[in-house]
C-alpha cells in the first residue's frame, strides 16, 4: 500500500495507516511540479541579488544581517545544529513518523522551496523506517516547531541519532544502515525544514483520534454503569434533548438510547427514584459538549495537517517571496488546550460515577463491591487511583495558550505554547482511559451483583469482551495490573 500526497488532501485515516502500520509514502506527480516551481522562484531570486529572510540573512533578531553568497549552504547547516537544541524525553516512534509525514506533506504545497534531494531524503526515512530521535521539549510553538524539527533535519544530512529496527545510532549508521546516504542542503533548505508546527500537531493528530475513540468508549461504559446503578432513562427522551437542540447532546442521548433498549436493570422515573445525580442525568449535556469540543479540534486539525506552515513562503505564480507568520501554532494551541479541558472533565464525570459504584449509601450494593467487605477490600484504593488521575487532570488542563515569553531579542515577541498544550493533552487523554478502565472494571462488578444475565444485549457484549482477559473480583488482587490490561484494551483492541 502507498499513500499519494499533496499538500492539500492529506487524511486522519492515512496519517494512522503511516504511523502505526508504517505504510509507504510517496508525492504525486503534481506535488512534485510545484516543488520544483517553487525552487527555481529561489535559484532566480538569488541569481538576481534579492535579500531573502533565511536565505541570505541570518534568523530571527539576527535578520538584519546579511550573508554572501558563498556561505549560503552554511548557514543552513549552522541553522540546524544550533538549532537542535531540545530536552526531554525522545517523542515515540509514532510520533516521529507523524512529524516527518505532515513535514513531508507541508512541503509538498510547493511554497517551501525544498529541492527534490532533500524531500525526497525526507521520504526516504519515513519508508525505510528510520526513526529521528527527537526530544519532546524545548519548543515554544512559534517560529515553528524549531527545536524538535531541528532533530528531525539532521537525520538527513547523516547527523543527530536515529531508532532502526530498535536500536537507537547515529544518523549516518541509521543511513548506511538502509543504503542510504546524507544530503548536502542548499540556500533556504534548513529554514524549510524546520520552520513549522509538525511537532505540535503531530502530537495533536494522534491524541485527538485516541480521544475520539475514548468519548465514544466512555459513553458505552457509562451506560453498563446507569444499569449497575439501576439509573432512570427518562432523562434520555428525545423530547428534552430537542428543546435544547444541539446535536452532539441528541447524538449521545440517542446512542444510550440505542444501547439499552433491551436492558433490564434501567428503570423508569418514579419506579426506584424520581431522578438520578447528575454524573448519570446529565450525561448528553455534559458528554455531548465534550463531542462540541472535539469536532472544533477535529476542523482545526483537518486545516493544520494540509498547511504550509512555514517562513517566507514562495508563490511561483507570481515570484513573491513574503515573509508571514503561518509558522505561529496559536489555532493548535487553542485547540489542544480545549481538548485538554473536555478530556479531563470526561475523566471527572466517569470518577464521580465510580464513587456512586463503590460507595453503598449511594449504590445499595456491597460496599466498594468487595466479595467480601471488611475482610477485602474491593476497588476501594480504585477510587482512589481516579481521583488522584483527575485532580493531576485539573492542573495538566491549565491552558498552556495563555502563557509567552519572548525570545530572539524581543523579535519573537509572542509565542503560543502549542507543543506544551499538545504535549498535556496526550496526557491528560492516558489518564482519562485509566479512569474509564476504572469505571469499567466497577461497572461489571456491579452488574454482576444483579445478574448479568439482565444486561442490555450492548452492554452483554462489552461486558463478555473484558472479561476475556479480565477475571471477576472474586478475591483481593493487585489491581493496578487489572487497570493497565483494560486501558491498554481499550487504547488497541476496543470491540467496536
Amino acid at each position: 500500500m502507498t499513500i499519494y500526497i499533496d499538500g492539500n488532501h492529506l487524511t486522519f485515516e492515512q496519517i494512522y495507516e503511516v504511523a502505526y502500520n508504517k505504510v509507504q509514502v510517496q508525492l504525486t506527480e503534481e506535488a512534485w511540479a510545484k516543488v520544483d516551481a517553487a525552487r527555481s522562484v529561489i535559484e532566480q531570486s538569488i541569481d538576481q541579488g534579492k535579500v531573502i529572510y533565511g536565505v541570505n540573512t541570518g534568523f530571527g533578531k539576527l535578520s538584519d544581517v546579511q550573508i554572501k553568497n558563498g556561505f549560503l549552504k552554511d548557514l543552513q547547516y549552522h541553522l540546524i545544529r544550533s538549532h537542535a537544541s531540545g530536552v526531554g524525553e525522545p517523542f515515540s516512534e509514532e510520533i516521529s513518523r507523524v512529524m516527518m509525514l505532515l513535514r513531508a506533506n507541508a512541503l509538498a504545497k510547493g511554497f517551501s522551496g525544498i529541492t527534490r534531494d532533500t524531500l525526497g531524503q525526507l521520504l526516504n526515512l519515513l519508508n525505510h523506517q528510520i526513526h529521528p530521535v527527537i526530544p519532546s521539549q524545548g519548543s515554544l510553538g512559534a517560529s515553528g516547531d524549531l527545536a524538535p524539527l531541528s532533530h528531525l533535519a539532521l537525520v538527513l544530512i547523516g547527523e543527530g541519532e536515529a531508532w532502526v529496527d530498535g536500536e537507537r545510532m547515529t544518523g549516518l549508521e541509521g543511513l548506511t544502515k538502509r543504503g542510504l546516504a546524507p544530503i548536502s542542503l542548499s540556500a533556504k533548505e534548513g529554514l524549510a525544514l524546520i520552520n513549522g508546527t509538525q511537532a505540535m500537531t503531530a502530537v495533536g493528530v494522534l491524541t485527538y483520534l485516541e480521544a475520539r475513540d475514548l468519548i465514544q468508549q466512555a459513553n458505552q461504559i457509562a451506560a453498563i454503569t446507569m444499569e449497575g446503578l439501576r439509573g432512570v432513562i427518562d432523562a434520555f427522551d428525545e423530547q428534552v434533548q430537542m428543546v435544547r437542540p444541539y446535536p452532539q447532546q441528541s447524538e449521545v442521548a440517542r446512542g444510550f438510547r440505542e444501547q439499552l433498549k433491551d436492558s433490564k436493570l434501567i428503570t423508569k422515573q418514579g419506579e426506584i427514584r424520581v431522578q438520578d445525580a447528575y454524573t448519570i442525568r446529565c450525561i448528553p449535556q455534559v458528554h455531548g459538549a465534550i463531542q462540541q469540543v472535539l469536532d472544533y479540534v477535529d476542523n482545526v486539525l483537518k486545516i493544520e495537517i494540509n498547511s504550509a506552515t512555514d517562513n517566507p513562503l514562495i508563490f511561483p505564480e507570481t515570484g513573491d517571496i513574503i515573509s508571514g507568520g503561518n509558522f505561529h501554532g496559536e489555532p493548535v494551541a487553542f485547540a489542544m488546550d480545549f481538548l485538554k479541558i473536555a478530556m479531563s472533565e470526561l475523566a471527572n464525570m466517569s470518577e464521580r460515577r465510580i464513587e456512586r459504584l463503590v460507595n453503598p449509601a449511594l449504590s445499595g450494593l456491597p460496599a466498594f463491591l468487595s466479595p467480601n467487605p471488611g475482610l477485602q477490600s474491593g476497588m476501594m484504593i480504585a477510587q482512589y487511583v481516579a481521583a488522584s488521575l483527575v485532580s493531576e487532570n485539573k492542573v495538566l488542563a491549565h491552558p498552556a495558550s495563555v502563557d509567552s515569553i519572548p525570545s530572539s531579542a524581543n523579535q519573537e515577541d509572542h509565542v503560543s505554547m502549542g507543543t506544551i498544550a499538545a504535549r498535556q493533552a496526550k496526557e491528560v487523554v492516558k489518564n482519562a482511559r485509566h479512569v474509564i478502565a476504572i469505571e469499567l472494571l466497577s461497572a461489571a462488578l456491579a452488574v454482576e451483583k444483579l445478574g448479568v444475565n439482565h444486561l442490555s444485549s450492548r452492554s452483554k457484549e462489552i461486558y463478555q469482551w473484558l472479561r476475556e482477559d479480565i477475571p471477576t473480583l472474586d478475591q483481593d488482587r493487585v489491581l493496578g495490573k487489572d487497570i493497565e490490561a483494560v486501558a491498554n484494551k481499550l487504547q488497541y483492541k476496543w470491540l467496536g
